[in-house]
Order: C-alpha cells, then sequence, then structure tokens
C-alpha cells in the first residue's frame, strides 16, 4: 500500500546496501521454497522488484491466490532473508510505501509486511500465514494507492477495525491480534492482495494522482523500475 502524504523530492543520490549472498545452490529446496521463489530472492539485491498491474506477467501474479508457508519453510534462512527484503522493499524511496504483499514482488505465499502506526517506533513488521478473521466497526472511504498499480489513487470501503491471526515464525504458534483505524485499512488492503484483490476492485472510485506519476516518472528516469530478468516470463 502507498503512503498517502508522498511528495517529489530532489535529486538526491540514494545510496543502499546490497545484501550479499555468497554460496548459494538455487537448485535445492530444502527450506521448502520452489526454485522459481529462491531465484527471485538471491538473483536480485537487497530492494526487489514490485510487480505491477501494467505488465501482463506481472498482473498474472497479482490474481493468483496464495499459498500458506509451512514449518520447515518459517525456520529457513531463506524467510528470514524474505523478510528482510520485503522490509528493505516497502521502505525504498522510490516505493515508499506503508505495506507490501508478497506476491508484489514475484512470491504467492501468505506473507504481508505492515507499517504498524499504532506501535511505538511504528515499526515494519511481517505477517506469515495471515488472515483477516472478522472485521467490525463503521464502514469508512479510505484513499488508497498501491505500488502495484502506478498513478492512480481511490476512494475504497474499509472497516475501521479487524482481528486478524498469523503464524508466529519463531514459537510457530497461530496469534491473534485486534488492530483498528489506518492500521486496520493496511492489513485489509494487504490481505486482499493474498486472495488476488486489487484495492481497484473495491474502490468506489479512482482518479489519476498528478503527484504520483510524477513521482513515479522520476525514478523511472533513473532505472529503478527495470523488470530483471528472473521475472521476465
Amino acid at each position: 500500500m502507498k503512503k498517502q502524504n508522498t511528495f517529489l523530492r530532489l535529486a538526491v543520490p540514494v545510496l543502499l546496501c546490497g545484501i550479499i549472498v555468497v554460496g548459494c545452490r538455487l537448485s535445492g529446496s530444502r527450506s521448502g521454497f520452489t526454485r522459481e521463489e529462491r531465484r527471485i530472492l538471491f538473483e536480485q539485491d537487497s530492494i526487489l522488484y514490485v510487480t505491477v498491474v501494467t505488465d501482463p506477467s506481472d498482473s498474472l501474479i497479482l490474481r493468483t491466490p496464495c499459498a500458506d508457508l509451512s514449518d520447515k519453510m518459517l525456520k529457513s534462512k531463506d524467510f528470514r532473508l524474505f523478510s528482510e527484503k520485503l522490509k528493505a522493499t516497502v521502505q525504498a524511496p522510490w516505493e515508499d510505501g506503508v505495506g507490501i504483499a508478497a506476491p508484489q514482488v514475484g512470491i504467492s505465499r501468505r506473507v504481508i509486511c505492515v507499517q504498524r502506526f499504532d506501535k511505538e517506533g511504528e515499526p515494519f513488521e511481517v505477517y506469515p500465514n495471515i488472515r483477516i478473521d472478522s472485521l467490525f466497526g463503521a464502514v469508512t472511504l479510505s484513499t488508497e494507492g498501491c505500488l502495484s498499480v502506478p498513478d492512480l489513487r481511490g476512494y475504497v470501503p474499509r472497516r475501521e477495525g479487524a482481528v486478524i491471526s498469523y503464524t508466529d515464525p519463531e514459537t510457530l504458534t497461530r496469534v491473534s491480534e485486534t488492530v483498528r483505524d489506518f492500521t486496520a485499512v493496511i492489513f485489509q488492503h494487504e490481505c486482499d492482495h493474498l486472495d488476488g484483490i486489487l484495492y481497484t476492485d473495491r474502490a468506489d472510485s479512482v482518479f489519476f494522482s498528478e503527484r504520483s506519476a510524477a513521482e513515479r516518472m522520476y525514478y523511472d528516469s533513473l532505472g529503478y523500475y527495470v523488470k530483471p530478468s528472473v521475472l521476465i516470463r
């Protein structure tokens, strides 16, 4: 999910530290991740390519319902790397989001990363095997954007609260939480991605955002949205 208070930044070079992986065998599947999923993780640097609806093959990924992760996968080094790359990607200056879902980086697994505005320090946290168990409260219109839907914004009806559950990757137990307000909106937006649903499917109306388009054009001119060969099918 895209931040709403974005603005066009000055042309200041951004230096990002890549994650260096040495001696990794992509053909193996000891972690439980498929070879294709591991290629996406290991053949890109710390910032992953974000799929967009304007690309036909990307759109197919975004519309595919996601599968759960096994306990074996959650305990693997691959999952830890995946979590760190999701956090790095959503916070990259040219993405500037408040949440991201696994299919947005080409991996059809039930994993999201959400900025917790309801916690001290507003940290980004990763939630595997996430589900929304129930929604409650009034329905309000939320102004939403999406990393995978360039240049657009929409008014989306969302409930003010949600009860979520997910698997704790350390204990492998199910955890339940209640979230409210903007944090609940983010969870609803990202969990929709896991079922192949985009905010534009739920929106009362969608409009072109000149600010978002100008920002994307600027970063596009610097080469930040080039699709890597690992995702060209």
